[in-house]
């Protein structure tokens, strides 16, 4: 399974050819050798690194963290306390933005449980119209 060509790694890696593309722009893969033709032409180890990422940006990581994760990766004998960092930062994201959407939530729930059976009484558009009508912040 090497020489891979780019359509075969993208059926692989569940990624993207473009995406592929822009993976190799920004660093994060390196760039393959090239056929006679001038075919990319990739190995196994660029799957791995391929999915690696495709599963780090399913967990919310940015390509910085990844690229940094993927450095980690790469020195086995370094230790774990910086990959430990970067994945506390990613978790406290996560967790600022779920208190986003669960305020979010509320206030579409407080808006939707108008009760009032026209527009001109409808809590709904007033909240809309006038965001100081909201029970708090609530961006998403």
């Amino acid at each position: 399974m090497s020489d891979l060509t780019i359509g075969d790694v993208a059926r692989e890696s569940g990624i993207k050819i473009n995406t592929i593309r822009f993976y190799e722009d920004r660093g994060l893969l390196p760039a393959p050798p090239r056929s006679a033709g001038n075919r990319r032409l990739y190995d196994p180890a660029a799957v791995a690194r391929l999915r690696f990422i495709r599963h780090a940006r399913e967990l919310g990581f940015g390509l910085p963290a990844i690229a940094d994760l993927l450095r980690l990766a790469g020195h086995p004998e370094a230790p774990c306390a910086a990959a430990d960092a970067i994945a506390r930062t990613q978790l406290a994201e996560v967790e600022a933005r779920i208190r986003s959407l669960s305020a979010l939530r509320a206030e579409l729930q407080r808006m939707a449980d108008c009760g009032a059976h026209s527009a001109a009484d409808c809590r709904v558009l007033e909240s809309l119209g006038d965001h100081s009508l909201c029970a708090g912040p609530h961006e998403s």
